[in-house]
């Protein structure tokens, strides 16, 4: 199991770097636009 484990993360590194990288953009999205309300 834990050999299946890191066989899936070594072939997907860069797949799960740029999905974090694109969770973080939309995390960032979310607190701009909740915050634009307030600047007002």
């Amino acid at each position: 199991m834990k050999a299946e484990i890191k066989s899936v993360l070594t072939r997907a590194s860069a797949t799960l770097a740029r999905d974090a990288l694109g969770l973080a953009s939309i995390v960032v999205a979310f607190i701009v636009a909740l915050h634009l309300p307030g600047s007002f």
